[in-house]
């Protein structure tokens, strides 16, 4: 534990996991913000005007936390990982800077008009300004991806006469193909969040018989948005990124799969320990084949094992990485399953009434938290033991003059700080979620929809 670069990854670590928290929850939530945004505007929905209204003051607590976690982060690119900044600054600060001085301002600057500017800027003028939150935050989750994306998959890059990376390519940067398709993946996963979230709180107020109507229309909108985005997390965009990693990181693959051995029909494991002193997989649940067919469509293709790499190349923790991607996995299994059973009890206008299901819905939305958190630890440690990988080392990528006591020590302070921030956290959420849904504007909403043409001319 004397090597700084323990403590300089797990402090990061804890922060980046922290600060996602908030973030996956508000990406989700700008985009059900608009739906609902789009109902009241068009068809003088006032149930979709409460919801929006309701929520939009959740994503405004969210939004502040998720600042507050997140310019910690920035800074760490400095103080903790300089030579890394020294050597693939000029490629992906170019990212960084398009996110923090474009999208995260412009979310920024609308947060405020969609969490009380209502009344004064009319539901119009309103409407448009929750787009525009929608598009900032979606558009900073694009730039924070493709930052990351480039880590697992450099593209666009040249090199320059100090060996430093430098940015060549803005095109292939940009719309790199791994970060099209972890965009895509990363971002229906926050769709799942915020629909379990928004059915949790509906079954809430089922349960408890209080805002009945709103309750109806959270769950319903929930479970059937997150059955979509679930099957989307799967299938194509999890296919994908699995096939990618199996292109161009066969090494984590095996990893992943605690596959020690190169060979064809290679199985999926369901259920096992990775055993990476004997080599092998413990008590091992298995499907045949599977693997080779996920990985690269058919049975008859090899797939490498551990074994077909340097040792020195292999992800640090095996173990962790197993378990974090068949959490991952199992969990998105779990919510298909669950959203899919929940739905058919709404198609038989059971769902309302069918406590055992409110409660499974109410008790389950912490699950996509874990399975977002570990994804991202699947991606972070099968990246390992690069930075950039094939490119830059991690062990070479810390700064010199910090040494393991000062990021053990802004360690422990980053943790009571971020314990008493949870706890003011949960606190306004709970207030809000006590105070449920207001009531409708019928002024706005209610009495006189606007009809095409008024929409089209304010």
């Amino acid at each position: 534990m004397d090597d700084p670069s323990v403590w300089h990854r797990l402090q990061f670590a804890f922060t980046i996991v922290y600060h996602y928290l908030f973030p996956q929850l508000t990406m989700g939530l700008a985009l059900y913000l608009v739906l609902w945004k789009w109902r009241a505007y068009r068809h003088g929905d006032a149930v979709s005007a409460d919801a929006a209204r309701f929520w939009a003051r959740i994503f405004g607590v969210n939004f502040a936390f998720g600042v507050a976690t997140g310019v910690p982060m920035e800074f760490q690119f400095g103080t903790n990982w300089a030579r890394f900044s020294n050597y693939a600054g000029g490629v992906i600060g170019q990212t960084l800077a398009l996110e923090g001085m474009f999208a995260f301002f412009l979310e920024s600057m609308l947060v405020a008009g969609l969490v009380w500017g209502e009344k004064r800027l009319g539901p119009r003028a309103h409407f448009w300004v929750t787009v525009g939150v929608f598009a900032g935050a979606w558009l900073s989750g694009y730039f924070i991806v493709t930052t990351n994306a480039f880590m697992q998959y450099p593209a666009g890059y040249a090199v320059d006469a100090q060996g430093r990376l430098l940015l060549a390519d803005v095109t292939s940067f940009l719309f790199n193909r791994w970060a099209l398709i972890e965009y895509a993946h990363t971002m229906v996963a926050a769709v799942v969040t915020a629909s379990f979230v928004i059915a949790a709180v509906g079954a809430y107020y089922l349960l408890r018989g209080v805002h009945r109507e709103s309750a109806e229309r959270f769950v319903t909108s929930g479970v059937r948005v997150g059955l979509v985005a679930a099957f989307l997390v799967a299938f194509p965009t999890g296919d994908r990124q699995a096939k990618l990693v199996a292109e161009h990181q066969p090494v984590t693959l095996a990893a992943m799969e605690g596959r020690f051995e190169s060979g064809p029909s290679a199985p999926l494991t369901f259920i096992g320990q990775p055993n990476v002193r004997d080599r092998r997989i413990d008590n091992a649940i298995e499907a045949p084949a599977v693997l080779s067919i996920l990985a690269y469509g058919t049975p008859q293709r090899s797939v490498f094992g551990l074994e077909a790499f340097p040792e020195r190349d292999w992800p640090t923790n095996i173990e962790l990485l197993y378990y974090s991607f068949h959490v991952m996995a199992g969990l998105g299994t779990l919510f298909i399953a669950l959203l899919a059973l929940a739905n058919l009890a709404l198609f038989r206008k059971r769902l309302f009434t069918h406590r055992a299901l409110l409660w499974c819905l109410m008790l389950a939305f912490p699950f996509p938290y874990i399975a977002t958190t570990a994804g991202w630890m699947t991606a972070e440690l099968g990246r390992q033991p690069w930075l950039v990988f094939g490119l830059f080392r991690t062990v070479d990528g810390t700064s010199e003059s910090v040494s393991s006591g000062n990021a053990l020590f802004t360690l422990i302070g980053f943790t009571g700080l971020y314990f008493v921030m949870g706890l003011l956290f949960l606190y306004l959420i709970g207030r809000e979620v006590a105070h449920g849904p207001g009531a409708p504007a019928p002024e706005r909403y209610g009495e006189h929809p606007p009809t095409a043409a008024g929409g089209a001319h304010g």
